[in-house]
């Protein structure tokens, strides 16, 4: 049997970076894909084929079996079939350049994740909280001290969440900025106000070197805090991962390096796109603001609808380890899967009215932004920690806000979060 087939007009942005500034016309691309395709195989010109799983259902079922599902047998993030070639090159052969948790197939995975899963359950994260709430104040009255305007996700959503894993991690405020400029190097290569300066996407020398310069930059920068917490150990996360063990072994530095890495980019990022998306939405909608700030205890209900909204990660690629049936479709052993996070937090069988903001909705908490399985966030319940205490600490203190002109989106087919977010507002 013939296996259905995209039209390649109607996927082939899907591809693309840029298409992604423009999130309505993901949504709409989208929603005729989970009507007419909702599992098929997408041929889009300088790609391998990938089947593209827009279901809420699909995605659970696919990825909540690692063992058939792989992430580490091909590129984890959507790339080219030259871009892999360069991948391969680069790496000496592996498929992906990072080897972070979420490259990781069991029963590897499970080790590393076990090193720091502990500190983010919801106790441990619990605990945090006064400290977390510090710096929110902190962030706030930075607001306060640019009204009447500001550009709320460049001076604040982009920081903040920063500061919070930085300072669980253990690394000092002062390298934030740096820290932020080689994880915008990394995922927002495609887009102009975010990239390296005179980074051409197009120059595989120039794709090199970034990559080379943002893993060496984590890897001396994580092994320098490491060697100081195997010195002086702290109540933190860099002195967990430095006394940590796997399979009896000390971490190597490259683990080290990607361990620093991946909390230094997804330990942030997505946050910092989810806290621009909600300032947004309260920009545009005034009611939506007065309720939350006569009824406070509406806020975790708002943060979930956010995070639903956002989906800061668009999509993750996984390869079939074997043969497999879903959707009355034969899955082939080797095959490429394009999980699109996004449509499936608006799939219509599960979110009614998915495209509009609804914090009322009965279905959010089954919003699936930070996945589902064994590689579910490890970070969700610091995420949504974050998100809330900020905006219990803001609402008393925010008259009104309104937007002081156009937001603009990242180009980024991975985490293409607010880059711009000019607000007017009156606060006290």
């Amino acid at each position: 049997m013939t296996s259905p087939t995209i039209p390649v007009e109607l996927i082939a942005p899907l591809f693309s970076p840029q298409s992604f500034a423009d999130p309505q016309f993901i949504d709409v691309m989208m929603r005729e894909v989970r009507e007419k395709y909702p599992l098929a195989i997408a041929q889009v010109p300088g790609f391998a084929p990938h089947w593209i799983v827009s279901k809420w259902a699909d995605l659970r079922e696919i990825t909540r079996q690692d063992e058939i599902f792989h992430s580490n047998e091909n590129s984890k993030t959507l790339v080219t079939e030259a871009g892999q070639q360069m991948i391969y090159d680069y790496t000496g052969g592996k498929p992906n350049v990072l080897e972070t948790l979420v490259h990781m197939d069991p029963p590897v995975h499970g080790k590393y994740r076990a090193v720091a899963a502990p500190q983010f359950m919801p106790g441990p994260i619990a605990a945090r909280e006064e400290q977390v709430r510090g710096i929110a104040r902190k962030y706030i009255d930075k607001l306060i001290a640019h009204a009447p305007e500001v550009d709320f996700a460049a001076e604040i959503a982009f920081y903040y969440p920063l500061e919070v894993i930085m300072t669980l991690t253990g690394a000092p405020p002062e390298d934030l900025h740096k820290i932020l400029q080689m994880a915008q190097w990394f995922f927002n290569y495609a887009d102009p106000d975010l990239k390296r300066p005179d980074f051409d996407p197009t120059d595989p020398v120039q794709v090199v070197k970034t990559w080379t310069m943002v893993l060496e930059f984590f890897n001396e920068y994580g092994n320098k805090i490491i060697a100081d917490r195997r010195a002086c150990p702290k109540d933190d996360i860099a002195t967990i991962l430095a006394n940590a063990k796997i399979d009896g072994c000390p971490m190597s530095e490259s683990s080290l390096g990607s361990y620093f890495l991946i909390l230094g980019t997804a330990g942030h990022d997505t946050t910092a796109a989810s806290t621009a998306t909600a300032m947004w939405i309260l920009a545009e909608q005034p009611e939506l603001l007065a309720r939350l700030k006569a009824q406070p205890e509406d806020i975790p209900k708002f943060i979930e609808e956010v995070v639903r909204w956002a989906t800061p990660v668009k999509h993750f690629i996984r390869t079939a380890a074997r043969d497999y049936q879903l959707r009355g479709q034969t899955i082939k052993k080797g095959d490429r899967l394009y999980l699109s996070y996004v449509s499936a937090n608006r799939d219509e069988e599960v979110f009614s009215d998915p495209f509009t903001f609804n914090i009322d909705r009965p279905a959010n908490k089954q919003q699936i932004a930070f996945g589902y399985g064994a590689h579910m966030c490890i970070g969700q319940h610091l995420a949504k920690m974050e998100l809330r205490v900020f905006w219990q600490e803001l609402l008393p203190r925010l008259d009104w806000v309104t937007l002081a002109g156009t937001p603009k989106v990242a180009m980024s087919e991975l985490v293409p979060g607010p880059k711009s977010v000019p607000i007017r507002f009156s606060a006290k």
